[in-house]
């Protein structure tokens, strides 16, 4: 079964069982500030798992986009990827542990054809916050798996998310692997043989994680299932890696061509320039630009190591243009907006590469000079070309070796793990409040997001559009397409319409639509296209009334405040430069804002 015959066989098999299928969120996660990227399917979900109506019911299914940085040091391995895509059925507050497994067993064995001998399940094994998961053992035992192939583990490896150490939703999960060895399948499973690949994961979110670190029940029971498409199209093809299904071999392809080299002898570097290539693609098609900041620093890095992989590949002439088309070539059928957009995302990509061969060229001169006045390079200096002009580590080795010298990799490292402890430490403040994050203070600075989109419409004009977003509990962030900085008239004005709405008190309320419906009532959002393809429901916030006149409508999951009053004030902090034609505004309100705007008067 090729990934796009499994992506429908899964989707199909959920709606026949009252299910209703939703759009993929973007890879940018919208007013969430804890993570830089979805990492899962229940990220956009959290407002819904925490109890708040969703639009569409509570049976959804969806293939969802994720990006994970922290696969990034494995690619290059059989399974391992930055970007891919999870195929999640969710329960919110309906069926729970025992629909949820024999929907698991069946799709596996009746859908798949998978024969039960050759899977192996694991289930939580208790500790003191929460007893052992007896129910979804006993489901597996009924559904005819042996007792010696289930396996009971702890925290880090049944229950998500891992450890149970961020605030918000999570529970215990239990998790079904798939036998890919040749030889006979073991009659007991061993959680610890690498032959044994998971391939789902069903979560029972029962729980709430309190900022104190206790747990307290969630208002509602939730299933949350994710079973990743990549690698389990490896599995059901007999492949022993993700990179050689449909999915990559095109890539790879395109890689052998322009670098007039052979997969079999360059597997790992094609590997890594193909998912780096595939995840910036993806990226870019979600309006993530290469900066040094947030998620375009990680765009920056992906494009970049894979440039310095088709260096190795001794290919600087033809460049990573064909990689490039041969990814939106094998995404396009899944995300037809890649097509759209092909000439955007080459250009930003190009663009980047050349902007890193300049950089080469920098770095390739100062470490001549470093060279010539001490005579040696060692693993500080190699850190100072790496930090200062992003020259890699691999290069400053390959010309001290031309000069019959070692770089001192131990100093280097330790260079870099004190870099990424103090960077560490910086993100773990800026990203504060997370996904569990639904204060009074974030709903107001969400409402007031969408009164400050429709007054950059009115000052700047129509082509004005949302292009990310970010709140925490102080402040929020809006990205916003727009080709020339804001004038202080322009500021001025925007504050202005947006006090003027939170004057007049008006009522903030929503309605469940269809798509058709929301886009006759003019309602501006993010995702109306990927609803339109599956003629899903939106939630469409209105601030405003027939009294007084609607101000803004917008297609939004919310939270949000149910007066403009709450807001009180509201005051622009600062307004710059995001990416090349993105503009990014940060702006208080409340107290925070009155105070702003008690300074600007002076």
């Amino acid at each position: 079964m090729i990934a796009n015959e499994l992506r429908k066989a899964y989707i199909d098999f959920f709606i026949e069982r009252g299910h209703a299928e939703i759009p993929s969120a973007s890879l940018v996660p919208e007013n969430d500030p804890s993570v830089l990227f979805t990492t899962a399917g229940m990220h956009p979900l959290v407002p819904f798992l925490k109890g708040e109506p969703h639009p569409s019911g509570t049976r959804l299914v969806n293939v969802q986009k994720c990006l994970r940085t922290g696969d990034i040091d494995g690619v290059g391995d059989d399974t391992h990827l930055t970007f891919f895509e999870m195929l999640g059925n969710w329960s919110l507050g309906d069926y729970f542990k025992q629909e949820a497994i024999q929907y698991s067993f069946d799709f596996l064995t009746t859908k798949l054809g998978v024969p039960t001998d050759r899977l192996a399940i694991s289930v939580f094994a208790g500790d003191a916050d929460a007893p052992f998961d007896q129910e979804s053992y006993d489901r597996w035992i009924a559904c005819g798996i042996a007792p010696e192939r289930i396996a009971k583990l702890g925290k880090e490896d049944n229950w998500w998310p891992a450890g149970g150490k961020n605030p918000g939703p999570q529970g215990p999960d239990t998790e079904m692997f798939y036998w890919t060895g040749a030889e006979p399948v073991p009659k007991t499973f061993d959680p610890s043989d690498k032959q044994w690949v998971e391939i789902w994961n069903d979560v029972f979110m029962e729980f709430d994680r309190q900022t104190d670190g206790t747990f307290a029940p969630l208002s509602q029971k939730n299933v949350d299932t994710g079973m990743g498409l990549e690698r389990t199209t490896a599995v059901l093809q007999g492949k022993t890696s993700v990179y050689d299904t449909e999915r990559f071999t095109p890539i790879i392809h395109a890689i052998e061509e322009t670098s007039q080299t052979a997969y079999v002898t360059h597997k790992r570097s094609m590997r890594i320039i193909a998912d780096h290539v595939r995840t910036s693609v993806m990226l870019v098609s979600d309006g993530v630009h290469p900066s040094n900041k947030d998620q375009g620093y990680i765009l920056r890095r992906l494009i970049r190591r894979a440039v310095r992989q088709l260096h190795q590949l001794n290919d600087r002439e033809h460049g990573i243009g064909s990689v490039v088309d041969a990814c939106i070539e094998t995404l396009e059928p899944s995300y037809p907006v890649l097509q759209q957009r092909q000439s955007e995302i080459q250009e930003v990509i190009a663009h980047e590469v050349a902007a890193f061969e300049k950089t080469l060229t920098k770095g390739l001169r100062a470490f001549d000079k470093l060279f010539a006045s001490s005579g040696y390079v060692g693993g500080e200096e190699a850190f100072t070309l790496f930090s200062t002009y992003g020259f890699p580590l691999e290069l400053t080795e390959e010309l001290v070796r031309e000069k019959g010298m070692g770089v001192d990799k131990e100093v280097f490292v330790a260079q870099f793990q004190k870099h990424q402890d103090i960077s560490r430490s910086g993100s773990e403040k800026k990203f504060a409040g997370g996904l569990a994050d639904h204060s009074d203070e974030s709903k107001k600075l969400h409402t007031a997001t969408h009164l400050l989109h429709q007054a950059l419409k009115m000052v700047l004009g129509d082509h004005v559009a949302q292009k990310g977003s970010n709140i925490t509990q102080e402040r929020l962030r809006f990205d916003f397409s727009h080709d020339a900085k804001m004038t202080d008239d322009e500021k001025r004005e925007v504050e202005k319409i947006v006090n003027e709405q939170i004057q007049k008190k008006l009522p903030v309320s929503f309605k469940v639509l269809s798509v058709d419906e929301a886009k006759k009532k003019n309602a501006i959002g993010l995702f109306e296209d990927t609803y339109a393809h599956i003629g899903g429901k939106v939630k469409v916030y209105t601030i405003g009334d027939a009294k007084r006149g609607v101000f803004s409508r917008e297609i939004c999951g919310g939270p949000h405040v149910e007066n403009t009053g709450d807001l009180q004030a509201f005051a622009l902090t600062k307004e710059e430069a995001s990416s090349a034609g993105i503009r990014r505004i940060k702006a208080v309100v409340g107290d925070s804002a009155r105070k702003a705007l008690s300074i600007k008067n002076r």
